[in-house]
């Protein structure tokens, strides 16, 4: 397959990213600041060819995705069944056993060949991969099909023969963990050395960060770490009313300050508590948590397709796509262009129309709050508030916050992007603006900002 890969081909070189002064972005390296819009193609390296993983990759970015976390030894047989050209991540020891130790490089074009080709892909369109090493059942299986082959040796080789391999890739954020917890202290032993492996590889060029299990934060886990950039939180799949506004909050206070990320909300179309009969997920559901998590804190947002991580070719009883089922209920083409994913691009132009650097969440602006699924969070920056209002209803909004005499007072909707003007106003006391539509699905943004004389 030598014809269609050049392994000579120049990648094309982004700008690197780093944590911002303030220790609540991701900023690039000349201080632009970076608005993390990501989706989650956790098969992505595994399942897809060329082609597809071009036509996935051109897609999201022409709907504003800007970051695509992927695993290198995916979750769904990643060690055992080879990618879509029948190439294996990994060669096995003397022992039979796979081995971290031994990338499978061998050949025309190699498993790691075609990862090179998706990295150099997404970055020609301005995508960055937060990118896994291993899936978590790969060292601590709990549940899946692992299996469990790192230990804190092979696990540092890995990651320096990745860190040196992706050196000089500027689309590249190393992602440890996998959808699991640290549970032994050999299982720490593993992430501590993975991660050292990795930036003496890659000489420390790359951010890194550790994704979580369900309803779990990386702050439980390696918060003191110093190896760990920013955090993600995995609020997840579970039934219930949507608050990831709270861990996202529980770790915007901790000591010492590290960014946070909502790195894996409810999937768009994934059944609700992992059970069919509970109905599925929707866009609603989508941007309650997108713009929950952003105004809570979080430096960014990565949505989810049910169909999309798993790269599903069809309609599915489980993950195994084998049986004909209502747990997957589309193709990922399909999904690609769901209602969810269309408007998320309206919440990195929200946010990259304001100074969102200078946000801080700021619950105080809502004089007269309501609790559950209407609860509304509002974040301000140095020249404008934002607040979000899941069902439309009301604010009770204070004034005053403001280093201005006027303010312009507008709804913004998430659904559409569309910015209706209320009025120009003194700023000071408290307003009760009443959304243009209420109720579910009818979610709007209370959007104020500074008047300048001129």
């Amino acid at each position: 397959m030598s014809e269609i890969y050049d392994e000579h081909e120049s990648i094309p070189q982004m700008s690197r990213l780093k944590v911002s002064p303030n220790q609540r972005f991701v900023i690039q390296e000349d201080g632009t600041p970076f608005f993390w819009l990501g989706d989650t193609a956790w098969e992505l390296f595994h399942r897809l060819d060329r082609e597809q993983a071009l036509m996935y990759l051109t897609c999201r970015a022409e709907q504003g995705f800007n970051v695509v976390q992927a695993v290198a030894l995916a979750e769904l047989d990643g060690i055992t069944t080879g990618n879509a050209y029948h190439r294996m991540p990994l060669l096995m020891n003397k022992a039979g056993v796979y081995d971290p130790c031994l990338p499978d490089t061998t050949g025309d074009y190699s498993y790691w060949d075609h990862v090179d080709y998706i990295v150099n892909t997404a970055a020609t369109l301005g995508i960055y991969i937060a990118f896994l090493p291993t899936w978590g059942d790969k060292y601590n299986q709990l549940w899946g099909k692992g299996p469990e082959i790192f230990t804190a040796d092979n696990a540092y080789t890995y990651g320096q023969w990745l860190g040196e391999r992706y050196r000089n890739c500027n689309n590249i954020i190393w992602v440890l963990g996998g959808d699991r917890s640290l549970d032994q202290p050999h299982h720490i032993e593993i992430i501590d050395r993975l991660a050292e492996g990795l930036q003496a590889g890659d000489g420390h060029t790359h951010l890194i960060t550790f994704h979580p299990k369900g309803s779990a934060s990386s702050s439980q886990y390696v918060h003191p770490k110093s190896w760990l950039d920013f955090h993600m939180i995995q609020s997840g799949h579970a039934a219930g009313v949507r608050n990831n506004y709270v861990m996202i909050q529980h770790d915007y206070e901790l000591q010492p300050i590290k960014p946070v990320l909502e790195a894996e909300p409810c999937y768009e179309d994934i059944p609700i508590d992992f059970q069919a009969s509970n109905g599925y997920f929707d866009e609603v559901d989508v941007r309650q948590t997108a713009y929950y998590a952003v105004l809570a804190g979080s430096l960014g947002y990565t949505y989810g397709h049910h169909s999309v991580w798993c790269m599903s070719d069809g309609m599915y009883a489980s993950t195994a796509l084998d049986e004909i089922g209502d747990f997957i209920i589309m193709s990922w083409q399909q999904a690609l262009t769901r209602p969810g994913a269309e408007q998320m691009k309206w919440l990195r132009q929200l946010m990259q129309s304001v100074d969102f650097v200078t946000g801080v969440p700021d619950q105080s602006v809502v004089t007269a709050n309501f609790i559950g699924a209407n609860y509304q969070v509002a974040s301000r920056g140095v020249d404008y508030i934002l607040v979000y209002c899941p069902q439309g209803l009301y604010v009770k909004v204070r004034l005053g916050i403001l280093n201005t005499d006027q303010v312009s007072l507008n709804w913004y909707c998430p659904r559409s992007g569309q910015l209706y003007p209320i009025a120009i106003v003194a700023n000071d006391g408290v307003h009760t603006l009443i959304a243009p539509s209420s109720g579910r699905g009818q979610d709007w943004v209370l959007y104020i900002h500074s008047v300048r004389k001129e």
